[in-house]
């Protein structure tokens, strides 16, 4: 336990300050974590500044939902750095759609009967992405849900009867972009993607051909046998086979730093393969 390459603190959705999540890691005997928050680099510095005096390594990075023919998936994109590049540049685009479609939310809460006002939803927030846990956290302190899991189940989750879409890049955009920044990009959490083994063995097949760096295949909902089936298929690639826990706080209270639910192992041999796919 002392990899954890998918982490996410208030500059997003996560609970932790980006110092006091880098703090937390070093306490459990972490070595290495990535910073991914949803579209936003905004927590990197705090979170550099604390990794120094700790003595673990950073890596900075972003996570970004991104459009593909079968539907959406995530990309975690590593040693994404601040400032500007043909990725960080477009950050503020998707941050731009997540405003968009929170109003958009909000009015479909409204008219279910459910009185949040969008001030309090960025009351939640502590950094600059703003998106559907925020305003989850701000119905359950209106005493409307017990929990934000709970609000998605039933509004806010694909399908839900508040739900709506958000502006995304194209996957191939996306990893273009990573690639021309000097970055990574990952596929995280593959079982979220809605495809057969066959399918989606097809698709990572393409997405590697146009620059994809690698898979997250140690993720805290992946069985051991997923786990290893995708770390082989990584492997089949030519491409990193990834890992995180994707710690939220008490966010997503079930999930801890480094091991997820308790079972999780990210191997370390895992950092060194991710800094020769940015050489590459």
């Amino acid at each position: 336990m002392t990899v954890d390459l998918h982490v996410h603190s208030t500059a997003s959705d996560g609970t932790d300050e980006p110092a006091e999540l880098i703090r937390r890691a070093a306490r459990l005997g972490l070595r290495t974590v990535a910073l991914t928050d949803h579209d936003t680099l905004a927590g990197i510095g705090a979170a550099r500044e604390s990794a120094a005096a700790e003595g673990i390594e950073l890596i900075p990075g972003t996570e970004l939902s991104v459009d593909w023919p079968t539907g959406k998936m995530h990309l975690l994109v590593y040693f994404l750095e601040p400032g500007t590049g043909p990725l960080q540049d477009r950050l503020q685009w998707l941050r731009d759609g997540r405003r968009e479609r929170n109003a958009a939310i909000l009015e479909r809460l409204h008219d279910l009967g459910f009185e949040i006002s969008m001030s309090e939803v960025e009351a939640r927030a502590a950094g600059p992405s703003v998106g559907r846990p925020h305003i989850a956290d701000s119905l359950v302190a209106r005493g409307y849900f017990t929990s934000r899991s709970e609000a998605f189940i039933d509004l806010l989750g694909d399908g839900g009867r508040a739900y709506a879409e958000r502006r995304r890049l194209p996957a191939a955009e996306a990893i273009r972009l990573a690639r021309d920044s000097d970055a990574v990009p990952v596929i995280a959490h593959p079982y979220t993607v809605g495809l057969s083994r066959d399918e989606y063995a097809a698709a990572f097949e393409e997405l590697t051909a146009l620059g994809l760096g690698g898979i997250e295949a140690f993720y805290p909902e992946h069985s051991p046998v997923l786990r290893e089936h995708l770390a082989g298929l990584a492997a089949s690639l030519g491409i990193v086979a990834t890992g995180g826990s994707d710690y939220h706080g008490t966010g997503k209270p079930d999930i801890e730093l480094g091991v997820g639910h308790g079972d999780l192992a990210v191997p370390p041999a895992v950092v060194g393969a991710l800094h020769a796919a940015k050489r590459r």
